[in-house]
Parts: structure tokens; sequence; C-alpha cells
């Protein structure tokens, strides 16, 4: 497009992100994929930009400029009653100023064609375009208005004028003061695009970066019923699903999590309206809120398109470019659509070499939890506000605790410590502010305001999988870690996970692998219901079954839910770490533990010493467990051979004898879950690791490790049966810990015959990070890795480096 004859209409397929002076990020965006990206199969909705040059026509021909300087010279954002003021003298006197008459012909006409094209009256989206929004650095998403479902060539003018006037919003005037952009010189275009019949649809957002942690090999897709301003405004919690990117297209299964959200609430269109106001807000159907809003096949095709759209801009800037993406479905024709693409500008400029730790000690009662954003923790004053006109009351550095957000809060938002919100998902406002301002928020908490008291001190906690609010200040303490300056290390460290929810940060951990994912921990939180009573649904309780159809809302049959949330747990960790290997470990839960899980009562007994009781493997090959082990098999199956992730290793623990060791082995191959040491020629098999925590194990090493590829030893049950000691009591537990001679002279035998035998062999637990002499003693011994928590790895990084050194290693 040549810029020496200024124009004011230019159609989306003119325009490239070269032209971003005239028609912002956005409009520039939209034609960029509508020439180049949408040859590769994106479907793109068509429009048309009124460009910066129709913006400052209207500006100087009505004399609006000099008014608009005017006005807001001398402006201190900071004073939020005046910044109201003035904001609100600009967009009044904008919106009563109608655009020159060529501008507005202009307009028109260009909206005629479109009624040519889509028929009489076609229903546009007129949205805003900022010419130094969606650049790298700089991110006005979200700053000025958007109006839905306009039709008719007067409303589709007023509906420019409208957006043009949403330049100066209190919040975008804010931005830009603290951006530093010249008011006077930051345009706005406006683009006027044809809708996609998502109001009888579905929209949503989706990104090609894990917004919260950076990792890269993931697209993230949030969705929802009706129109997508319900997930920004925080109106609902969307559906969440992820795709791993290198497992697309060569993967059966590349979905690897799949969350229900709560869509209660939709936005469609008013019906016949006219005018700015055209769409509202309906309940959604109960039967509906309980389905997924989209289907594997939509969710891989939006996924694709995200790929292609990130390695063009990618391409485009010579550098990694992930992607911020709305789409829509199109409720009439079933097709999908994207409708905005601009760059990420968070994660796009992280420095991955810098690891930073937050801990948080001394945290008081919980006062609430919700969805973490952030990885960060604050103390200060809780100010609870549940109306707009109470903004002004709040002070700098309080922690903002309020139903929901949207853009008209951002000059307080700025200010804030922190943020908890009733409503919202991870793609809400509230979620994407707190990440570009660097503040921990919690969100969609459900009760926040109505447990929350103003002026309560308290801790915002989103350094773990759940974001906690605590009372009182909690002592919080910062290191930053520069993993490239980290000294290497014969001797493998690796990470122990629970929760996959903090997969992904901690993937960025100098680590190995994963020595120790524990399947429990998935089984509790996430599905929360007994593997027997899902397998005997049918002759439950009626409370009890109408907890579990609850929980497994988005399945018609609990036991896939029960296998499907198991693998999406596994496969989180699997793909964060790959290629490295993950040894995930099945459920060991004691008999107590699991009967505290919905509907488990009835399925275990009461045990005098569950410690050393009925856990582990003798629950695998137990006909009263058998069919439940079947469920942890078949998840593992699918994450290892549907969805490709074949460096997940499973690990059975507690195995007293190699009878029972053979047991197990022979339940998982009748589950579909051949072992290597079973395994037939040709056979599709899959290695499978011990745990090594049993005096047994040690004394019978050479056995045990004729059907198992690896060990990994569990030092504080180790601990715990060589020296007869319950690691529960406070009487005795001081007697001996992984430093008695009895404990190191098992542990070296160990050692020798795995390597002796050429098989792995790690240590799951705190003893080497805890206790430096037991450190020591592992690694003269030889041993191949060590698994510790996630906020031990560097320093045992350190010391294991310090003690090769000092042993010429």
């Amino acid at each position: 497009m040549s810029m020496a004859d200024p124009k004011h209409i230019l159609w989306f397929d003119e325009i490239s992100m070269d032209d971003v002076a005239q028609v912002g990020g956005k409009n520039a965006s939209l034609g960029e994929m509508l020439r180049d990206v949408s040859k590769k199969g994106v479907r793109i909705p068509n429009g048309f930009a009124v460009t910066a040059d129709a913006y400052f026509h209207y500006l100087s021909r009505t004399g609006l400029d000099g008014f608009i300087e005017k006005t807001l010279k001398g402006l201190d954002t900071k004073d939020l009653k005046d910044l109201a003021r003035r904001g609100a003298l600009v967009r009044n006197r904008m919106r009563a100023t109608p655009l020159p008459k060529d501008l507005a012909h202009a307009i028109k006409d260009a909206y005629a064609k479109m009624e040519a094209t889509y028929g009489k009256d076609a229903d546009v989206a007129v949205r805003s375009s900022a010419t130094a929004e969606d650049l790298p650095g700089a991110s006005f998403a979200g700053e000025q208005e958007t109006y839905l479902n306009i039709r008719g060539g007067d409303d589709v003018v007023k509906a420019v004028v409208w957006t043009m006037a949403s330049l100066f919003t209190d919040r975008a005037i804010s931005y830009r003061a603290d951006k530093g952009f010249d008011h006077m010189r930051v345009a706005l275009s406006a683009g006027v695009q044809k809708m996609v019949r998502s109001d009888a649809g579905a929209s949503g957002v989706m990104f090609t970066v894990d917004t919260e942690s950076g990792f890269r090999d993931i697209v993230v897709i949030n969705a929802t019923y009706g129109l997508g301003e319900m997930i920004v405004q925080g109106h609902v919690t969307p559906d969440e699903y992820l795709v791993m990117k290198s497992k697309l297209g060569t993967a059966k299964r590349p979905v690897i999590s799949k969350s229900l959200g709560k869509n209660l609430k939709k936005m469609i269109y008013a019906g016949g309206g006219s005018g700015m106001k055209t769409t509202k807000v309906v309940p959604v159907p109960e039967a509906q809120a309980r389905r997924f809003v989209l289907s594997e096949k939509e969710i891989e095709t939006l996924a694709s398109w995200g790929m292609i759209i990130e390695a063009h801009y990618t391409a485009r800037a010579k550098k990694w470019s992930p992607m911020d993406m709305e789409w829509a479905k199109d409720g009439k024709t079933g097709e999908l659509f994207i409708v905005q693409a601009r760059p990420e500008t968070v994660q796009a400029s992280r420095d991955f070499a810098k690891v930073v730790e937050y801990s948080v000690k001394g945290a008081g009662t919980e006062l609430v939890r919700g969805i973490s954003v952030g990885s960060k923790a604050a103390s200060g004053k809780a100010h609870v506000i549940r109306n707009p006109k109470q903004i002004r009351e709040f002070r700098k550095g309080e922690i903002l605790v309020t139903t929901m957000t949207d853009p008209d809060w951002e000059p307080i938002m700025k200010m804030a410590a922190a943020i908890v919100t009733d409503r919202g998902g991870r793609t809400s406002h509230a979620a994407i502010v707190s990440r570009e301002l660097g503040i921990p928020a919690i969100v969609g908490t459900g009760n926040a305001t109505s447990v929350i008291k103003t002026g309560t001190m308290m801790t915002v906690d989103t350094t773990g999988s759940a974001g906690i609010a605590t009372s009182g200040a909690a002592k919080i303490a910062l290191t930053t870690h520069d993993v490239g300056k980290l000294p290497p290390t014969k001797t493998q460290v690796m990470v122990n996970i629970a929760s996959p929810d903090i997969a992904f940060e901690t993937s960025f951990l100098p680590v190995a692998g994963v020595g120790l994912a524990r399947e429990e921990f998935i089984i509790a939180s996430t599905i929360g219901v007994h593997p027997l009573a899902v397998l005997d649904f049918k002759r439950q309780p009626a409370k009890v079954k109408d907890a579990i159809r609850k929980k497994s809302a988005g399945w018609e049959d609990p036991v896939e839910f029960y296998v499907d949330t198991l693998s999406y747990g596994i496969a989180k960790i699997g793909a964060a770490f790959s290629p490295r290997p993950v040894i995930v470990r099945f459920s060991d839960f004691k008999t107590n533990e699991y009967a505290t899980l919905l509907g488990g009562a009835p399925y275990e007994p009461a045990e005098s010493n569950p410690m050393i009781g009925w856990r582990g493997a003798s629950r695998y090959y137990d006909p009263k467990f058998k069919a439940a082990f079947a469920l942890e098999c078949r998840a593992i199956r699918i994450v290892r051979e549907e969805m490709g992730l074949t460096n997940v290793i499973p690990m059975v623990p507690f195995c007293r004898t190699i009878k029972e060791a053979l047991s197990v082995l022979h339940a998982m191959a009748e589950a579909g879950l051949v072992a290597k040491a079973l395994a037939k020629p040709k056979q599709k098999a899959t290695p499978v690791y011990m745990m090594c925590e049993i005096p047994s194990n040690v004394i019978l090493a050479e056995e045990f490790l004729e059907f198992f590829d690896g060990y990994s030893i569990g030092s504080n049950d180790l601990t715990q049966l060589t020296l007869g000691l319950d690691r529960d009591s406070e009487i005795v537990h001081a007697i001996g810990n992984e430093n008695d001679e009895a404990v190191l002279a098992l542990i070296g035998r160990v050692i020798r015959v795995c390597r002796a035998h050429r098989k792995h062999l790690g240590i799951c637990g705190q003893g080497p990070s805890d206790l430096p002499e037991f450190a020591e003693a592992l690694v003269k011994e030889g041993i191949e890795s060590m698994s510790l928590n996630p906020d031990s790895v560097v320093k045992t990084i350190e010391r294991v480096a310090e003690i090769e050194e000092r042993l010429g290693r």
C-alpha cells in the first residue's frame, strides 16, 4: 500500500504488518493473515479499516485536536478523580461531534460493499486498533472499546465514532501516560469486520505459549459459549484445553489436558436491536454447560492454526513470536475462524536463563484459594471493592479484592500489590493485566469478597498449583538463579513433581528429568473419587452418584473421566520435561487415605498400621483392587502410546517379594501395559522401574532386577523399615536417619548391584538436600541420580558439584 496518497478506508486484504502506522496492530495483523496465512487453510473474516489518516482528519476538521490537547494538558494520572473528569469531557465531546461528511460517506460505501457480499444489514464488529497497539513491549489490547452486532450504515458510522472516542477512556489515557506515549501522536484505526455467528456457537482465546510459565511446546485454548466478551470480562470460567505442539500431527491424541469450565452464562445477539447495545447475556442450559464446548477435532484444528500463525510471525520478526489469538465458531455453519491475533508480550520478553524462586514462610490461616496467576507472592492490606465507584478509595500497595475487573479498573490495578477476584479464569481481564504488571493474582475464588474484609493484613501466594490467600503478613524471600552459571555434575539431579500444575514452570530448572511423579496428587486433588466407586457406579448410593456425576461433568462415563483425568495429569508432567525421562509411580495410598476419597470407605478395611499394610504392589494384583489398578495402566498406556510421551516410565512402589513383583507385572500385561521383562519378540513393551524401599528389595536386588529396568531408592521407608522406626512417631523419630550405618550399608549394596547390572538407579527424597553427609556418601558410592523437591534443586546441584570436585571427579 502506498502512503503517498493517504486513504481513509483500506480493506484488510490490502494491508499487512508494514501498515501498523496507518491501521494499528490489530487491523494490520488481520490483513497480514488474510494475505498470507489464509492460504494455509486458516479462516479469517474479511472487513475494512478506517485509517489513522481518517482519525486525524476527523480531529483536525472538527477542532477536536485542540480541545483534546488542552483538556489533557498537565494531567496527573495518579489523581483518579481528575483523570475521570477529563476523560469524560473528551469522550463526550467526541461522541457529540459527527464525522466529516466525506469520511462518513466513505465508511457507508465500504459497508455497502460488505452488504453486497453478506446481505443487507450485514452484522459486523467494530473494533479499535491503536497505532501503537499489539507491538512487542506495548499491549493496548482491551484499552479501547469493541462494539458487536452492528447493522446498517448509520450505526456503523456511529460505532466508528464511539470507538475513536474510546481512545480516551480513563484506562487508555493512564496506560499511554505510563508507557510514555504522546496522546496526540497515537491514533486509532477502527476495524469493521464481518461478525462470525459465535452468538449461536462458541468463542474464546488461544495462546501458543503457556501464559504462566512461558513453556513453549504447548497451545492453550480457552472456550465458552456465545460471544467471547464473557471470557475477558471474567463473567465465566472457560473450558481450557492444552495441546502439545510437537505431537500435533504425529500422535493420535495430542490434546494432553481438558478442563471443563463454568460456562453458566453466554452473550448473544439481542435480536432486532440497533445502536451500540445489541447484545444480551442469558443463562446456558444446564445440559450444555456440562459438556465441553469444543470437540477433539476442533481443538486440534485451532491448535494447528495457532502454530501456523506463530510460525509466520516468528519468521517475519526473525525471533520467537508466541501469539495471543481470539477465535470464534459460527453456530450456523459450524466453521471455525481466527478473528484476532497479536504478539504475546509477557513471556516473549522473559529471560529464561534466570530462575526466580519465591519462598513463603509463616503463612497464616487460609482465607480463599483459586486459580494461580503469576508464580509470585505479596503481602498487604486487603481492600474489598464491589463497585467501580469505589475505586478512588484504593491506595497504593493494597491488595485489590473484587468480584471481577474490566479495563476501567486498570488505573488502580497498577497500584495494587496483588489482586484477588471471585470470578474469572486464566485469560480473564484480571489475569491478563496482573501478568503484564508483574503482580500475583488469584482469580475465580468464588467467595473472596464475602470472606475477606477491608483492612485485613493478608498474603497472596501464587507460587504453587493453586493460588492461596492467607491471613497475616508471611515472610517472603526472593532468590534469582542464573541456571547458565550452575556447575555441571556427573551425578544427575532430577526433580520430584506432585502437582501437574507446576510442571511447566519447574521444567526450566536445570534437571535431568523427573525422578518421582506421584499419581496420588492427581487422584486426590483432581479426580477425588475412589476408582472402585466409578467402576461400581450403578450400585452407589444416590448421594454418591450425584457427587460423582458433578465431578465427572463433561464425560458420560465416570470410568472414562477417571482414566482421562489421570492420563491428562501424567501427560502434563511428561510433556513439560520431554524428552527427559519422567518416572511416574503408580498409586501408593494407604487404606486410610483411600477411604477418604469419594465413595471409598466401603472398599477399604480398617488397618491398625496402614503404613505397612495393604498398599502399593500388594493391591495391584489383589482381586479386590485389580480392576482399579487396570485403570492406572490404561492411563499410562494412553500417555505413552496415544499421546506419544514415551519418556514416561511407570514405577511400582512397596513391592515386598519376587512373587509379588511377577504378579504385578502380569496384572499390568492383562491391562495392556507389557513390561520389557515379559514382552515377546516384536511386542510393544514399556520399561518399568521399582521403588527400592524395603530391606528385601536390597537383599534380593539381583533377583528383582531381572524383572525391572531400574530402581529408585525411597530413603524414608527404607530407613524406617531398616531401623524399625515409625516415622510418624515424635518419640522415636530422632533415633536414626539416612546417615545410619545400617541404612548406608544397604544403599551402598544396591548402588553396586545396579551399576554391575547396568540398571538405572536413583534416589527420590529430601535426604540428599537435608543431610549433607548423606549426599556425600551417595556421590562417593556412585549414585546415578538424585531427585529432590523443586526448591532444593539449585542448592543441591551446587553441593554435588562441590563434593565431586573434592573427590576429583
